[in-house]
């Protein structure tokens, strides 16, 4: 039975949490770890979920597939009752919240859409109350409910807020009538001191108070607000972005303090530098990270506003990032102040895809958009043309260069993967496939090399003749991404679409240890220097960090 490899994370204590799986909600116990049930019901899409003030109900809200709203006895683990969350002639509800006193009583809302709930437990039955707005028609986009539930505020798309009255179902005010929130009000709390939290769509964080709504206190933090948290009675609370930032805010001075942050975009390429495992970067789109790998914690965040880095390296010497972008330029930056070294323009026609550095820190070779391999001289002060190889027919996916830089292969998405001659810059060898070749390595010994691509094969080829020596099937489902090899050329890992993380035996060619963990794509994946780590990076932004299953 193959191991499974646990990612190296922290888990907050909470006593019971539920989650929206595939058309499933589950229910986990927090302080165990561990699933305790799957509730399923709902078809599709599910919107939101609610606790009861005493745990004993869960409310959940179906998406626009399914567009019901289904009360759940947590103990027996049970639905009660189900209804249509909206009216026929309004669009979806998006979003509920339970009674802060009372387990029998919650808000729906939505487009066009308000209502308040009373659950009929003899009957098991819901019985809705639809709200009264008079000629105004909002999208309520987030909801929260006073201590004492005399009211509840609805957040709406148009960045105004709506004050209603639970007893009465009619509005009590609504603002503010000038100032209005940019791009909308995401996400609302009602404080127990009173006024209310407020975040925008725009970043924007404030505290203010019916019925002017004017700001108290505000602060712009990056990227739209999507969630606030409250601690205790809300001298401290925790703020989410859609940036992938955590804030920390104490209320009486209003200050932030970043104490988590990841990337929001699919991460690209992570690479470590040579020798160390302390540090390691990724890149996302705008983004270069330097992350410290035991903390989690981000060292240094390089910007180019509106372009994408397809690849990185780190020198060998460790002072430069080499960086592959989609305008066709490399760019160089120093590693501990993000300070750009130098840039060289056009480098590639349609985008640099790929990159490699030498070991003696004197060359960059580089891979475009075109199928072009390109050999640059770097100087002290200059960065020059050596040449240009041209054979590739489509864009080159990963280069790798061999330990006495004599030697380099590149693998393309034209189903060729090349070894140049690095002295003469001439082709050595080509490999063909049926396949989009995605990844290369060489093994460390260098007289083969391993491949793999869309074609869910991991090939081991022969360096001196280009003959195939084995195959092994590397997924069952989806491309295999990203590749690397241990320093002994002992085991080596694979991920790809299937969101796995595997861990080979080279010379057996079976799995060891499978990392489960990844809910994108992988896009690459990388062994520490010193077989510490395995670090693997998707699709859907993540950055995991897994312990190598073996000791070195």
């Amino acid at each position: 039975m193959e191991n499974q490899i646990p990612p190296v994370a922290e888990v907050a204590e909470l006593e019971l949490e539920a989650a929206i799986g595939f058309n499933d909600i589950i229910l986990w116990d927090y302080k165990q770890r561990e699933l305790i049930a799957r509730l399923s019901l709902h078809k599709g899409k599910i919107e939101a979920l609610a606790f009861s003030p005493n745990d004993l109900y869960l409310v959940s809200l179906g998406g626009p597939d399914d567009g019901s709203v289904v009360v759940w006895n947590i103990a027996k683990r049970e639905a009660i009752c189900g209804s249509p969350a909206a009216g026929l002639n309004v669009g979806n509800a998006t979003t509920v919240i339970f009674s802060r006193c009372r387990d029998e009583m919650f808000v729906t809302a939505g487009n066009g859409t308000i209502r308040v709930w009373e659950l009929d437990l003899p009957n098991r039955k819901i019985w809705p109350t639809e709200c009264q707005t008079g000629q105004m028609k909002r999208i309520v986009m987030c909801i929260t409910i006073a201590v004492d539930d005399s009211f509840f505020y609805l957040g709406t798309t148009t960045g105004d807020i709506l004050k209603m009255n639970p007893r009465t179902k009619l509005l009590a005010d609504t603002g503010p009538a000038k100032d209005k929130f940019s791009l909308g009000v995401s996400t609302i709390k009602c404080l127990k001191m009173g006024g209310l939290l407020v975040g925008s769509g725009a970043g924007l964080l404030v505290f203010c108070k019916s019925p002017s709504y004017k700001p108290i206190k505000k602060i712009q933090l990056q990227g739209g607000i999507t969630s606030i948290t409250l601690r205790g009675e809300g001298h401290h609370f925790f703020v989410g972005t859609e940036e992938s930032h955590i804030y920390r805010v104490n209320f009486t001075d209003f200050k932030e303090t970043l104490i988590a942050t990841c990337h929001f975009e699919a991460v690209q390429d992570v690479v470590f530098p040579f020798g160390t495992d302390e540090l390691f970067a990724t890149c996302a789109k705008k983004d270069i990270r330097v992350w410290h790998t035991l903390s989690n914690r981000e060292l240094l965040r390089i910007t180019v506003p509106n372009m994408t880095c397809h690849c990185i390296d780190f020198m060998r010497d460790g002072k430069s990032i080499i960086s592959a972008w989609d305008d066709g330029r490399i760019r160089a930056f120093a590693p501990e102040t993000g300070r750009l070294m130098y840039v060289i323009n056009n480098a590639h026609r349609i985008g640099v895809t790929a990159i490699a550095t030498t070991s003696d820190c004197k060359r960059v070779i580089s891979g475009g958009g075109e199928g072009e391999v390109r050999v640059w001289q770097i100087g002290c002060q200059t960065q020059k043309l050596e040449e240009a190889l041209k054979e590739h027919k489509s864009s080159v996916s990963c280069i790798r260069v061999k330990n006495n830089n004599l030697e380099c292969v590149t693998a393309s998405t034209d189903g060729t993967c090349i070894i140049w001659d690095l002295v003469r810059l001439r082709r050595n060898q080509m490999i063909l496939a049926n396949t989009l070749f995605q990844c290369v390595c060489y093994h460390p010994e260098e007289f083969q090399i391993i491949t793999s691509g869309t074609d869910r094969k991991i090939a081991y080829w022969e360096v001196f003749d280009g003959s195939v020596i084995r195959e092994l099937e590397g997924s069952l489902s989806g491309s295999i991404n990203g590749m690397d090899i241990t320093m002994e050329g002992v085991h080596f890992v694979t991920g790809g679409n299937d969101h796995l993380v595997k861990v080979w035996d080279y010379n057996g060619g079976e799995v060891t240890h499978v990392g489960v963990g990844h809910s994108g794509n992988i896009t690459r994946i990388r062994i520490s220097p010193g077989n510490q780590y395995i670090v693997s990076v998707s699709a859907d932004g993540a950055v995991l960090r897994w312990k190598y299953p073996f000791t070195s």
